[in-house]
């Protein structure tokens, strides 16, 4: 007996044969009449799809067709195709050809045999302190990580103790960059910063460049009374300026840096190292260079003497340096006209001060007179700024909470104090002072002028500050030989200590950790640190032409030399 087929979409399926459909069993066959005969527990006025009773005999199409469907289907069916494999997470870890580099320079300098006169540990801290330089440059992992992993290689390597390698966290001087940090968060959030910058944006606010130049000589200003540059800049401008920088719509993050605060921040920061300068009490250590000053050549160096030679160049560069990067690093908004109307309108619409407000004001001027006359009153900087910062969390103006939210301040407060111990040790294991006397045997035994080998010796005590965290650390460690080297030379003795007092100030420009106001501008992460470095080397040269040239013949004009 022929084979019944069955044609479907799949193909052509034989059917079984008459013998073969005999041989089903009978559970099998008695329930499928059931199911057949049964109700359709859905719809019950019908029933189910195969409603003819399967017999021994040959079978309707339509039964047929049902048996076979699942047969059908399953050919008919696509192969399953293997879901794809989950892409890998990605990593999370540190940027890898920069950590190279890092390592690198410090395992190459590690084992490059010591100069004469140098110690071993000091040789080895300069490769760990330089590899950690250029991990801070590249920066494989965030600036606080790289520089917590170069403590970590000192303490390792026994080059360090433990306690010498954390012994900068109990400096003054990373903590008040810390806390101006906390002040800058209270500054913001009463909306006091707001108000203030709305002021200065209605009077001066029609012109970027104006609105700079209103800020830099207000900070000039202040230079004299507050002669920490950590404390000005940390404590009073830079929430001024991250509040005009938000006011104007120029934010961290959103493409709108260039807006307007990676100028301001750049600006600011290059002019506080020329106020700084321009004072005996505009930086802390420049007492440091009037007693050292004394101590060599015996001759005095007062308030007004050193005010009054460095009045004219430091008038012309803080006039100079704003308008150098506004063409060299311009915001991309440069005029406003309509912005003191709108500024106006803001205030109005912010309307009296808020007690908040009132609180956060009074905390500052509170904490600014103590900058003031903290010297008559024995009161230090960082003490001030705890007592501030202690109202503004007893009131609530600012809550703890908020400022371990403050990771920049964190960040700054690792990686500035790493640097300050490291480059602290350089010159405690007498890398530095080794260094001064190779300089000084070098240039002396050139048979120069006085005014070429003091050239050479001014440039290489000025950007020899890239090995230093603090402007005081490099006073006590090289000028007193600089100095000396330069008088010997034919330097006129009180000439060559103003000039060399003065750059202790201004190249502090020239990194994100050179003095006290870096870290606090560049923490506000409106500038990357290429260009930072960049532009303060670009600033330093123009600094050195107006200090040593305009400043040069004016102190010829009072007798200086």
């Amino acid at each position: 007996m022929a084979s019944s087929v069955l044609v479907c979409n799949s193909g052509v399926h034989p059917l079984p044969s008459l013998r073969q459909r005999r041989t089903l069993p009978r559970s099998l066959l008695s329930r499928t009449r059931a199911s057949s005969s049964r109700a359709n527990p859905i719809f019950p006025s019908l029933r189910s799809a195969s409603a003819e009773p399967l017999s021994f005999g040959l079978t309707s199409d339509r039964v047929r067709r049902s048996l076979l469907a699942p047969v059908c289907a399953s050919a008919a069916a696509p192969a399953a195709v293997p879901s794809p494999a989950p892409a890998p997470a990605p990593w999370q870890g540190a940027a890898l050809k920069p950590l190279a580099a890092s390592i690198a320079t410090g395992v190459i300098l590690w084992f490059v045999p010591c100069p004469a006169g140098v110690s071993r540990n000091a040789w080895q801290l300069l490769a760990i302190f330089l590899a950690t330089i250029v991990g801070i440059i590249t920066q494989p992992l965030p600036l606080g990580a790289v520089a917590l992993m170069g403590l970590g290689a000192s303490v390792l390597t026994k080059t360090l103790s433990f306690t010498a390698a954390f012994s900068a966290f109990g400096d003054p001087i990373p903590w008040l960059i810390a806390l101006a940090f906390f002040f800058a968060r209270g500054f913001i959030k009463t909306g006091l910063g707001n108000r203030v910058a709305y002021q200065f944006v209605s009077l001066f606010g029609s012109s970027t460049l104006g609105l700079g130049y209103s800020l830099v000589f207000s900070e000039a200003l202040l230079a004299p009374a507050i002669p920490s540059v950590s404390a000005r800049a940390g404590g009073i401008f830079l929430p001024l300026v991250k509040a005009l920088c938000q006011a104007c719509g120029s934010n961290v993050g959103d493409g709108t840096e260039n807006r307007l605060g990676s100028w301001l921040m750049l600006t600011c920061f290059q002019t506080s190292v020329i106020s700084s300068s321009m004072f005996l009490t505009g930086m802390a250590a420049n007492p440091l260079s009037a007693n050292l000053t004394y101590n060599t050549i015996k001759q005095t160096i007062g308030w007004t003497d050193w005010a009054v030679a460095a009045i004219v160049p430091g008038l012309i560069s803080l006039i100079v340096v704003p308008l150098l990067l506004y063409v060299i690093y311009p915001p991309t908004v440069k005029s406003s006209p309509d912005a003191p109307k709108l500024a106006r309108q803001k205030l109005e619409k912010m309307g009296p001060m808020t007690k908040n407000e009132i609180i956060m004001a009074g905390t500052l001027l509170l904490t600014v007179g103590l900058w003031i006359f903290g010297g008559t009153l024995s009161v230090d900087a960082v003490t001030a700024a705890i007592l501030g910062l202690s109202i503004l969390l007893v009131t609530g103006v600012v809550t703890w909470k908020e400022c371990l939210a403050e990771s920049v301040a964190w960040d700054t407060l690792t990686w500035f104090a790493a640097l300050i111990a490291m480059a602290g040790y350089l010159n405690k294991y007498g890398l530095i002072s080794w260094f001064s006397q190779t300089v000084v045997k070098f240039v002396g035994g050139l048979g120069l002028s006085w005014q070429l080998s003091f050239g050479i010796l001014v440039l290489l005590y000025f950007y020899s500050h890239y090995f230093f965290a603090s402007g005081a650390a490099h006073i006590g460690a090289m000028f007193t030989a600089f100095l000396s080297v330069a008088s010997a030379l034919g330097t006129p003795p009180l000439f060559g200590a103003m000039v060399l007092s003065f750059l202790s100030n201004l190249m502090g420009g020239l990194t994100h950790y050179g003095i006290g106001s870096a870290p606090v501008f560049y923490g506000a992460n409106y500038v990357p640190l290429a260009q930072w470095w960049g532009y303060g080397f670009l600033v330093s040269v123009v600094n050195i032409i107006i200090w040593l040239g305009v400043g040069g013949f004016w102190w010829k004009t009072i007798g200086l030399w």
